[in-house]
């Protein structure tokens, strides 16, 4: 098994919208044509303000995606990096490719200089927990939202 992990390409938006969707559907959400075109369009630009996005290939298959921001944050100098969204097809659960696409984060972020990644799963997520639990530190924070 090849894997490859590499940033998203123009090319690449067909696979990206059935990762995506597939990642909506798991959390039970939705989103209207216009935000698939408006995030694509931000994953491929070349804005340092908006979302970078990464793609996981499988012996040339698309079978991951992760997208993930630079911000700026009160307690440091540096911006930090938010990891937004992660999702594996099913398929290709269990293989190592989460771990993958979210070491390629850390390595953006190195990169950048953000001394820091962090992101948000809900609690029912327990195989994603799994790989979080051994891969980063889980913090006592609760999430508000307006």
């Amino acid at each position: 098994m090849t894997t490859t992990i590499r940033p998203l390409r123009p090319e690449d938006e067909a696979e990206w919208r059935r990762l995506w969707t597939g990642y909506l559907e798991y959390y039970q959400t939705s989103v209207p044509e216009e935000v698939y075109a408006s995030t694509f369009a931000r994953l491929i630009g070349d804005d340092p303000q908006d979302f970078s996005g990464f793609i996981a290939e499988v012996d040339g298959k698309p079978m991951g995606i992760t997208h993930y921001l630079f911000h700026r944050h009160c307690w440091k100098i540096e911006n930090v990096c938010y990891l937004q969204d992660l999702y594996v097809d099913p398929a290709a659960r269990g293989t190592g490719l989460g771990r993958k696409l979210i070491e390629a984060v850390y390595k953006a972020a190195d990169e950048a200089g953000a001394p820091a990644v962090w992101w948000l799963t809900q609690d029912f997520n327990t195989t994603g927990r799994q790989l979080y639990d051994r891969i980063a530190k889980v913090t006592p924070f609760i999430r508000y939202v307006r």
